[in-house]
């Protein structure tokens, strides 16, 4: 199972072909991409032309889909930020730390191409679901 986020959503979707957008069409031909519902929102709130945008949401409500900022997730989100704060590393979007400290939490690989997330994988062990990232 992998998470995948927005900005790989948005390149897939406008038909970029990059080894990130190959790997989410693969995971989707073999079932393992699962969806979040804050990354559900963000790709939905971006499309202008309302038949694409049906279209999208009805593919999308295909992929089983997880409440991204639950219980417990707030104080997580904080700590994670803190950490990297200590460290000097500023994450510009609190988006983006929500959706690594899910992943995080429930050991789900993450495919993105943000680079906002590279600290969580070289700190606090969010795994990259492509190991090169």
């Amino acid at each position: 199972m992998i998470l995948v986020d927005t900005s790989v959503w948005i390149d897939y979707l406008n038909g970029v072909q990059s080894k990130h957008t190959d790997t989410l069409d693969a995971g989707i031909v073999e079932g393992t991409v699962v969806m979040g519902d804050l990354i559900f929102l963000e790709i939905l709130q971006g499309i202008r032309d309302d038949r694409e945008y049906r279209k999208t949401k009805q593919t999308l409500m295909m992929l089983d889909r997880f409440q991204l900022f639950g219980q417990g997730m707030p104080e997580k989100c904080a700590e994670n930020y803190r950490t990297l704060r200590k460290k000097g590393i500023t994450i510009r979007k609190t988006m983006d730390v929500i959706i690594a400290t899910f992943c995080i939490e429930r050991q789900i690989p993450l495919l993105f191409t943000d680079r906002d997330f590279i600290p969580f994988v070289e700190h606090l062990g969010l795994l990259s679901a492509l190991p090169e990232a």
